[in-house]
């Protein structure tokens, strides 16, 4: 008779799925954290570790791929449950329908968490660290899968919680999914860690290796922000901003009657303000087309920042019923031939775009939804005093791997401040404003470049470099957010150079490698012992 691989005991089957549940609702308020928004990077950890330890105790590949989908979807589901607000409360959408559609999303995307439990309890091999090294490599390949397939919703991913943690280091070398990979390896080697590991030395070298590398991460990327490599020859101007958001109440945004007429008075009214600043506001500030605006609006605009040290960045939607529509930014500043402009590449599905087969479940919403025409990968960024402005439009930030495309082109200088203009009032006062703001730091810890935020709702802030918000305005309030930022030039960090350069390529590379080897490496059941 085979002893079980791992020491602990097996609780009660409908007990671990229980622990799988509510392990998987504290992942997701690791994010976070209900009441003051902060990500909680041992938490998240601490969360995930519960689902690791209910694995390595688990016998049998069909237990394990159950208890990965219940923490999964519970997960997910606490992630982005703000999803139900844009359906059912601005969408129209009946409340049943609403709660089983994102139920239904989060069960689909938890299958990719599913499927790796199921193969870490088949494939894991009996070491320790080999086993956490597995694990770790099995959830980067479920996040890069649920990140990327079907257009991608890698909302929530656990890297997220790691914005302010000790693993941020790592953020510059492998970006958010590197960073998730090492929790999740780390989580798993902390569950199967002994008392009697406590005497071996190979234990504390590995520890001290760890230490080590952490250590060295952590100064690496302290040089990389403080150029204490290259010392500045001067340091730059500091470029004043202006933040606007008009907290236009969302149900009213796109109604003739009342929100659109508030929306062009109040961002007319500031933009026309003698601001010698870049003035910014948010994804689509002015509701209608510009030969829509009334007569002289948009020329009153041109005619005010085409006067030196005045620039303004606006979310507008353009085009016509020939050439189709974009979500779109338009930025105006002395000295142009005609305007900036900026269209959205990566458009969001059921919002921007109707995929195959669902126009019937759009239909029954009373959203204002269509399908726009997608920008370029890579387009010009906005030029002015000295800093190279890339805007990018909503949940286009959740893409790394886009945004470091434009790290990369020959012959283009980088970026030196991201620029994102949001409007996720489609989803209420909830967590999904903290969630996009530290999907937001991610970024900037990623490119080391200080990223701007214009929102209609919230969160508008202005983080720098390292990460860190230095201004915020309060969330669902109507207001304006003065401060300045400091663009970032010098080389791509790491992450910028490959991701730039490859995608997500290397990542798939190194988990599928670690699959295909945990799958070589798992021994053929030999046959019965016969005693005499």
């Amino acid at each position: 008779m085979t002893s079980p691989r791992y020491a602990p005991a097996q609780p009660r089957r409908w007990l671990a799925l229980w622990w799988a549940a509510a392990a998987g609702g504290l992942q997701a308020a690791s994010l976070a954290w209900p009441g003051n928004g902060q990500p909680l990077w041992w938490l998240q950890m601490a969360s995930l570790a519960v689902l690791a330890w209910l694995l390595s105790v688990s016998q049998g590949w069909r237990r394990g791929a159950l208890l990965g989908g219940v923490f999964a979807t519970a997960w997910l589901t606490g992630t982005f449950w703000w999803l139900y607000v844009s359906m059912h409360t601005y969408g129209g959408l009946a409340a049943p329908l609403a709660a089983a559609a994102v139920l239904a999303l989060a069960m689909f995307l938890g299958g990719y968490y599913a499927l790796i439990s199921g193969l870490f309890v088949h494939f894991a091999p009996k070491g320790r660290a080999q086993g956490a090294i597995v694990f770790g490599a099995f959830w980067l390949l479920a996040e890069l899968a649920r990140g990327v397939w079907w257009t991608g919703f890698p909302w929530g991913a656990g890297g997220y919680a790691h914005v302010q943690g000790p693993l941020a280091a790592l953020a510059r070398w492998v970006g958010v999914y590197g960073v998730g990979a090492v929790a999740a390896a780390l989580a798993m080697l902390l569950v199967q860690v002994r008392m009697s590991d406590l005497r071996s030395l190979r234990a504390w070298a590995l520890v001290l290796l760890l230490g080590a590398i952490g250590v060295a991460a952590a100064l690496d990327r302290h040089c990389a922000v403080e150029t204490c490599h290259t010392p500045i020859q001067g340091r730059k101007t500091p470029v004043p901003l202006v933040l606007l958001q008009g907290n236009i109440p969302q149900d009213e945004k796109f109604e003739p009657g009342s929100g659109v007429p508030m929306a062009l008075q109040w961002y007319r009214d500031l933009l026309l303000q003698p601001h010698r600043a870049l003035v910014v506001a948010p994804e689509t500030a002015l509701p209608l087309l510009p030969q829509q605006l009334p007569e002289g609006y948009l020329q009153g605009l041109q005619d005010h920042f085409a006067q030196p040290e005045r620039a303004a960045l606006i979310g507008l939607p353009l085009g016509s019923m020939e050439e189709g529509y974009t979500n779109s930014v338009m930025g105006l500043r002395a000295g142009q031939s005609e305007a900036y402009r900026y269209d959205k590449h990566h458009l969001v599905p059921f919002g921007e775009f109707i995929p195959p087969l669902f126009r019937w479940f759009t239909d029954l919403m009373r959203i204002p939804l269509g399908d726009f025409n997608r920008g370029a990968l890579v387009q010009p960024t906005f030029d002015w005093r000295g800093e190279r402005f890339a805007p990018h439009i909503c949940y286009e930030d959740l893409f790394g791997e886009e945004l470091a495309a434009l790290f990369v082109q020959p012959g283009r200088p980088a970026p030196t401040v991201l620029v994102n203009l949001s409007n996720i009032g489609w989803f209420g006062n909830t967590l999904a404003i903290d969630q996009h703001l530290a999907i937001a730091r991610m970024r900037a810890l990623e490119f080391e470049r200080p990223m701007v935020r214009a929102t209609n709702t919230g969160a508008t802030a202005i983080i720098d470099h390292r990460g860190v918000v230095t201004h915020q305005l309060a969330r669902h309030e109507r207001g304006v957010l003065v401060g300045q930022v400091e663009g970032r030039d010098g080389a791509p960090t790491p992450y910028a150079h490959w991701a730039g350069r490859w995608g997500l390529w290397p990542l798939w590379a190194l988990g599928g490698l670690v699959l295909m080897v945990a799958a070589l490496r798992k021994r053929v059941p030999k046959g019965p012992r016969h005693t005499g």
